[in-house]
């Protein structure tokens, strides 16, 4: 099993988490707490960390903390500094961002940290973060033909500065072989570069690129470049499907399906006891809760009030409740409301959340995981602690050992480099066999 660790805001990955008491509501701008979270997940031998990007604040900033650190790569940058094994998962988009700049930075990064790092490639389909860039976004074929051939531009500049060419001969005074640098002059419909970029090869090459985009573009994305895809899955069968799906993917592509890794993601809820980890989810959710009974009944097919928020379903409520099919966390949420919950305590485990939680002590998260796993549900799981200061700590002292005792986890890194992390082949430049 191979574990990686949402990565964000300083705070958490619920958004009430700057609150929580002994937390230090500065740390969205505090990179010494950035440092030291990720070496909390270091020691606990996770492979990279995982940072999603949203160019946009969120609807509420009176209330909630923007879930994204400052700027990425910076961010990781300093991090990379202070650690020495776990890896940088960045994503970076496709839309607005030139092959050039992106190749510059991901491969600057991938020296820096000694081959730690790796691009998650997205589109980007939200209007309002066009907006940021004075553009409107384009229909999804023109997106995603700009990313294939992003992508494949920044691979080649990647490799445009030749294994060998370092030469470093003091002696006779002869920096590089010159004929070993060399520009890529590639033309696309929607972007283009010339190259060559002037940045050896780190450790592991290059960079190793991920996914996270749905759908047939985002699976042929998956499949012809990734080496890690982060998936959104609710049930094991889906994430059985969908990961299946990304193999496939790679099998058209003329790749091993063995070289793409799928993550679930898992969004634990631990403490002692199931009603001390609810307790901790509500306090989190002390302001969201209300706002979601209306979304919870949609979900279930029926019309919930908010003053029911501290009361259970009623048996009428139970026997007419019919889960949205367009929903996969609805048949989950339905079962929790009928073990007698509250409104509130049902949305204190997690069923409105965009991953799986396990709620109690840290068997139930271990048990989920293991469950999954040996399922053929995923390769591993990409982690979102809810609040940073604790929570990490708590799943590497808790759950980690757990996994080690079971024969599920490593005891330690077995390399040193990202691609070491997942096992995935070398790669210096394009693949060949896309």
């Amino acid at each position: 099993m191979i574990l990686a660790m949402q990565f964000g805001n300083g705070y958490g990955s619920q958004p009430a988490a700057w609150r929580t008491p002994g937390v230090d509501p500065s740390n969205y701008v505090d990179i010494d707490a950035q440092v030291r979270y990720a070496k909390a997940a270091e020691r606990g031998k996770i492979a990279f960390l995982f940072v999603p990007d949203h160019l946009t604040p969120p609807n509420d900033l009176d209330h909630e903390s923007p879930m994204l650190t400052l700027e990425p790569m910076l961010t990781l940058a300093a991090v990379a500094r202070e650690t020495e094994r776990i890896g940088f998962v960045i994503t970076g988009s496709t839309t607005f961002n030139e092959p050039y700049n992106l190749a510059r930075q991901f491969k600057t990064l991938d020296v820096m940290s000694h081959g730690r790092a790796g691009w998650n490639a997205v589109t980007t389909s939200e209007p309002a973060s066009a907006a940021n860039f004075g553009a409107t976004i384009a229909p999804r074929p023109q997106r995603y033909q700009r990313a294939h051939e992003t992508i494949q531009i920044v691979q080649a500049l990647w490799g445009s500065w030749e294994a060998d060419a370092w030469v470093k001969d003091t002696r006779r005074g002869r920096f590089a072989d010159a004929a070993k640098v060399r520009p890529v002059n590639l033309q696309g419909e929607y972007v283009a570069s010339r190259g060559p970029l002037p940045i050896p090869p780190s450790e592991q090459g290059q960079p190793v690129i991920f996914s996270a985009g749905g759908g047939a573009n985002g699976l042929q994305i998956a499949g012809r470049y990734a080496s890690g895809v982060v998936g959104a899955t609710f049930t094991i069968n889906d994430a059985r499907a969908q990961r299946e799906a990304v193999r496939e993917a790679a099998r058209s592509a003329g790749r091993d399906p063995d070289e793409v890794k799928f993550f679930a993601g898992v969004m634990p809820a631990i403490a002692s006891t199931h009603r001390e980890a609810l307790d901790r989810r509500l306090a989190l959710g002390e302001h969201s809760f209300p706002q979601r009974v209306g979304y919870l009944g949609a979900m279930l097919g029926l019309q919930l009030d908010v003053d029911q928020i501290d009361q259970p379903l009623t048996a009428a409520q139970l026997a007419s409740a019919r889960p949205s099919p367009a929903d996969p966390r609805a048949p989950h949420a339905l079962d929790i409301a009928r073990e007698g919950w509250t409104i509130r305590d049902v949305l204190a485990h997690g069923v409105i959340d965009y991953h799986p939680t396990p709620v109690g002590p840290a068997s139930v998260t271990a048990d989920h995981m293991q469950e999954w796993f040996e399922a053929g549900a995923c390769d591993g799981f990409w982690v979102s602690v809810d609040v940073y200061e604790d929570g990490i700590d708590t799943f590497v002292d808790e759950v980690v050992p757990l996994l080690q005792e079971r024969g599920l986890y490593h005891l330690d890194y077995e390399g040193m480099t990202l691609r070491d992390h997942l096992g995935a082949p070398p790669q210096y430049g394009l693949d060949p066999r896309v």
